[in-house]
């Protein structure tokens, strides 16, 4: 292990404290993904647009992003940096390119954040109806429930924000628990489905009876599982406070992906053999909450529906922990506005308090303008894949080129793809274009569920990523942070 000074052959000093071991910096990654927060979500949504068989997008999005994220295991045992995605991108691209990666994955972040927080609504009215504040339909896709979910979601956002500026240490042991406590809830889930099973596991090869899903539909149901298995990376993003986070942070990266795409491919498959009927409309209307309470009747599963609602609030809190440290490398390169205070660390709390307060203060805000807006879930959704997916894409685009020009051989020592890296970077890519794609593309369905037919939301995420560029482009021509992205020699 190289002592917490290894930091200065990047040209930082440690100024976060490093006490996470590896556990930790997997809960980081496993609790961004959340299989319970995400499934519970979108299992509703992926059924209604594929049916039974969307279960098949779960390997394809398994397989693809394990190709991405032995990518990054290889970065993270070389650059064990806070901010990773920018941080690897800065090392492979020069100048705007690299800055890019940083600057997608952050908005990306923000509105990861903001989708996670208003996952609250698909579980609390179930729990209880007295968390139905506004209105009386607790569905995301009604007015009033997505005014409650704005409200929730603004509620569990002050609460993260405030554990996120008090330090690391409560960060973690929050995220410990919680992790704990979603591991056990995703065996009792898997196991208690799997008892009371009506219909065996050849439920995945065939529509619906009297349905038909259709091409189309099943790749617009791809959406669930390219939502889920995201943010693996914030594994990498706490390395300057890990311990030994070269050979921690590479392992917390896989293992993040395996654990959760694992249990999530269990969890839909479970949930599809125990469900009470495929077609009377309840799977794709209120997904998951249904299954689990027609199973385990209403006390248990209200009870076990608090236990994802815990599974919600610590994947909110770990994905503004991985948007807190991406702002403060950022900023400590001078490569956003305000990087004075956002870099700044607090000396009592060895945690950077701007950001905290940043990121919580724009993902409420980003909710706050989409009040009642019936198309609200699904549109911070798919958006946030978009360009998440754009951002990773930043990395393994540029570091297929490294490797293609020689210019990154194995280091002894370090994990590494060896004689395989060309061709797994060679599918990350094109896996990373061809998701891009799908879930960019201009549906009704998932981008305009009010049917207004206006063109500017069917091409809501197009548009912002547009946005994102011109925006980021500015800013950068007024920054100018060269100096200090200079790919490490």
């Amino acid at each position: 292990m190289r002592p917490p000074d290894d930091l200065a052959a990047f040209g930082y000093r440690q100024e976060l404290r490093r006490s996470l071991g590896g556990f930790s910096a997997f809960a980081a990654g496993f609790s961004f993904v959340s299989i319970l927060t995400t499934v519970f979500q979108l299992f509703g949504f992926g059924y209604g647009f594929g049916g039974p068989l969307f279960f098949w997008t779960w390997p394809v999005v398994l397989g693809g992003q394990l190709l991405v994220a032995l990518t990054f295991a290889e970065l993270a045992a070389r650059y064990p940096l806070a901010g990773s995605v920018y941080q690897w991108a800065k090392q492979l691209a020069k100048g705007f390119l690299g800055w890019l990666a940083g600057w997608m994955m952050l908005l990306g972040c923000i509105v990861a954040l903001a989708a996670a927080a208003i996952a609250l609504q698909v579980v609390l009215p179930s729990v209880w109806d007295g968390f139905q504040l506004v209105g009386g339909d607790p569905s995301v896709t009604s007015p009033s429930g997505a005014a409650n979910a704005v409200l929730l979601g603004t509620l569990l956002l002050v609460f993260t924000t405030a554990v996120n500026a008090g330090g690391v240490r409560l960060m973690a042991r929050i995220n410990d628990i919680g992790v704990a406590a979603e591991l056990l809830g995703v065996v009792v889930l898997i196991t208690g489905l799997l008892l009371f099973a009506v219909r065996g596991p050849q439920v995945v090869l065939h529509d619906a009876p009297g349905t038909s899903a259709g091409i189309g539909g099943v790749l617009a149901s791809a959406l669930m599982a390219a939502y889920v298995l995201y943010g693996f990376d914030t594994a990498a993003s706490v390395a300057e406070e890990t311990k030994d986070a070269r050979r921690a942070a590479p392992r917390a990266v896989l293992r993040a992906v395996l654990v959760s795409g694992i249990g999530g491919l269990a969890v839909v498959v479970a949930a599809l053999m125990a469900a009470p009927s495929l077609t009377d409309g309840q799977l794709a209307g209120h997904g998951l909450p249904y299954v689990i309470t027609a199973v385990f009747g209403d006390t248990l599963g209200r009870v076990f529906l608090a236990d994802v609602a815990v599974a919600v609030v610590v994947c909110t809190l770990t994905i503004q922990t991985g948007t807190v440290r991406l702002i403060y490398a950022m900023a400590r390169d001078g490569a956003l506005p305000g990087a004075k205070r956002l870099s700044s660390v607090s000396a009592r709390t060895g945690t950077p308090v701007g950001p905290a307060l940043l990121s919580g203060a724009l993902a409420i805000g980003l909710l706050l303008l989409n009040v009642g807006n019936p198309t609200l879930f699904s549109t911070i959704t798919g958006t946030s894949v978009v360009v998440v997916y754009l951002a990773y894409l930043l990395v393994t685009g540029p570091l297929l080129v490294k490797r293609l020009r020689g210019g990154f051989p194995a280091e002894p020592g370090r994990f590494s793809l060896g004689r395989w890296g060309v061709a797994v970077n060679v599918a990350a890519v094109v896996y990373g274009i061809g998701m891009i794609v799908n879930i960019g593309w201009p549906r009704a369905e998932i981008y305009d569920l009010a049917g207004s037919g206006a063109p500017w939301m069917l091409l809501f995420p197009i548009e912002f990523v547009g946005g994102a560029l011109v925006i980021g482009r500015l800013c950068w021509l007024r920054l100018r942070p060269a100096a200090a992205l200079e790919p490490a020699t």
